[in-house]
């Protein structure tokens, strides 16, 4: 075994690419499209770092040309799910073991090998099968995953650094150990970065993991899965079992080994585990960790100082990037009624600019929503804004499922602040405006901080001072993530720590030492070098 005091090179956030025309960068992501839209695949399940083919398929498909097969993986089952929670468990010991510098070696190996080599078919596999535009892929399957492995290699050297006090004569240390039993990653189709996290940065940690990803996302998931293996991961400390929530997750959940989970996605899911976990609690070994991320119904709050680009250009990409599918996305908007015209007029000037289609042509601003029930909703909930008195639709409001499903993006308008509009997360390119009265700033801060359930991200556009301070004080409770004068959306591993709370999760602060602390056991140890003779003390005299 090497001995030393080693440091994690120091992270820094990978660079963006910008994808112009005529670029290098821009040629080899066009050849990766080209290949993968050509050729169908097969994805398997990993169980123990054997591929296991159960025979029950289904297609992964491009949301915007839905006819466009990319493979068919296989479903997992009860039996799949045992064998992945066994492989877990008997590949526990030994990664638990291994020195801390050799499990960080491997997840920094992976940041470089997808700025490198893997960028192109993780990117690509994210725009085919999650219809991103290469900017939103990007963003986020390579930069976001590339600074998760370094920054969380880092911030595992800082927690075990941690260490307390030692009077004279002893030595105290904390050890901390990985949990007690397996993880279970639940992962989101919206961002790969977030599939490539969940199931790593517990294992970073000595854990090991059963990753059920989401069935809209398996095909980018399963090169994720692939640049792992690559980097080292040993076989059955990452074990992959795409399937149906109910067919993975409450066996998973029945296991009494169950020693965590790690969740993103929506908040009945979430609060459906946690209410099984609640009903088992007595047939745990421990009592398993619950970290989860959930959803918004985030803001954007201007006051009538706001300066009028900064801030339509905020609502533009805030609520209609990746088709707002980010928990993150801007859904609902407070406007004062002496900027609302103006801002009517730009937004509407904007979004007519905006064009929407397939991600392989890179004019495209948005793509489709992620699959049919989310079109059938959105397109349900805006035929139903047409008919209400209490909306107007400002802009956008098409649909269209003939190709793909594709949703424009749309602006509605509402007269009551408690509208339904106002308080749902729809997952969609759909923003609410309510415009408030000028002289009602303060009372309206008030609304926006109670009419929704979740508080995960929002932000105030101001150049008042006095104005940014009252709001910052009046939301303070309204947002996990909290921006002045920027978009709600955005967040950097590094310097933005993301999460909510209230029904937006349990903010634990993905891209931070915070979540990393959450995947481990501490062992207090005491050592006393010269211990007393005699059970005497001094006031016995």
């Amino acid at each position: 075994m090497s001995h030393g005091v080693f440091q994690v090179p120091a992270p820094v956030n990978e660079p963006v690419r910008g994808y112009a025309p005529g670029s290098p960068e821009r040629a080899r992501i066009e050849a990766k499209l080209a290949e993968l839209a050509s050729t169908e695949v097969e994805v398997p399940l990993l169980i123990g770092g054997e591929e296991v083919r159960t025979g029950d398929l289904a297609p992964m498909i491009m949301p915007h040309d839905k006819g466009h097969v990319l493979g068919r993986y296989h479903r997992a089952g009860a039996a799949e799910v045992q064998r992945a929670i066994e492989a877990a468990e008997a590949a526990r010991g030994e990664w638990s073991r291994l020195p801390w510098q050799e499990r960080a070696a491997i997840f920094l190996r992976a940041a470089e090998l997808l700025a490198s080599t893997h960028r192109d078919v993780v990117n690509a596999s994210t725009m085919l099968g999650q219809s991103k535009t290469v900017h939103q892929a990007e963003i986020d399957s390579a930069c976001e995953l590339i600074d998760f492995y370094r920054f969380n290699a880092k911030f595992l050297q800082e927690l075990y650094e941690a260490q307390p006090q030692s009077s004279p004569g002893c030595w105290n240390r904390v050890e901390h150990r990985p949990l007690d039993g397996f993880v279970f990653a639940v992962t989101p189709f919206n961002f790969t970065s977030i599939a490539g996290n969940l199931p790593t940065a517990p294992t970073l940690l000595g854990n090991t993991c059963v990753w059920k990803p989401a069935s809209t996302s398996v095909y980018s998931n399963w090169f994720v899965m692939k640049l792992l293996l690559a980097a080292g991961v040993p076989k059955g400390v990452i074990n992959f079992v795409p399937g149906s929530g109910s067919k993975v997750g409450d066996p998973v959940v029945a296991d009494p080994r169950l020693a965590g989970v790690h969740f993103t996605g929506s908040t009945g899911v979430f609060q459906g585990i946690w209410r099984s976990i609640g009903e088992n609690i007595a047939k745990y070994k421990q009592y398993p960790r619950l970290v989860g991320e959930t959803g918004g119904k985030d803001f954007v709050f201007a006051h009538p100082s706001a300066d009028l680009e900064g801030l339509v250009i905020a609502l533009v990409r805030g609520a209609f990037e990746y088709q707002g599918q980010k928990c993150s996305a801007a859904s609902r908007a407070y406007v004062p009624k002496s900027l609302w015209p103006r801002v009517e007029e730009r937004l509407k000037a904007e979004l007519a600019q905006v064009k929407m289609g397939d991600v392989r042509d890179f004019s495209n601003f948005v793509a489709a929503v992620i699959d049919q029930a989310s079109f059938d909703n959105l397109k349900g909930v805006i035929e139903a804004a047409r008919q209400d008195p209490a909306c107007r639709v400002v802009a956008g409001g098409r649909c269209d499922d003939s190709q793909g499903f594709f949703v424009q993006p749309t602006v509605v308008e509402v007269s009551d602040p408690l509208h339904t509009m106002m308080k749902t997360e729809y997952f969609g390119p759909l923003l609410t405006v309510y415009v408030y009265e000028d002289a009602k700033f303060a009372e309206t801060l008030a609304l926006c901080d109670r009419t929704a359930e979740y508080a995960l991200t929002g932000c105030v556009f101001a150049d008042d001072r006095a104005a940014v301070v009252q709001a910052m004080e009046a939301l303070r409770f309204a947002a996990g993530n909290f921006y002045v004068n920027d978009k709600p959306t955005g967040a950097v591993v590094g310097q933005q720590p993301f999460g909510g709370s209230r029904a937006s999760g349990t903010n634990d602060k993905a891209g931070s030492i915070l979540n990393l602390l959450r995947w481990s056991s501490q062992r207090t140890i005491k050592e006393t070098f010269v211990p007393p003779t005699d059970w005497r003390y001094p006031f016995l005299g």
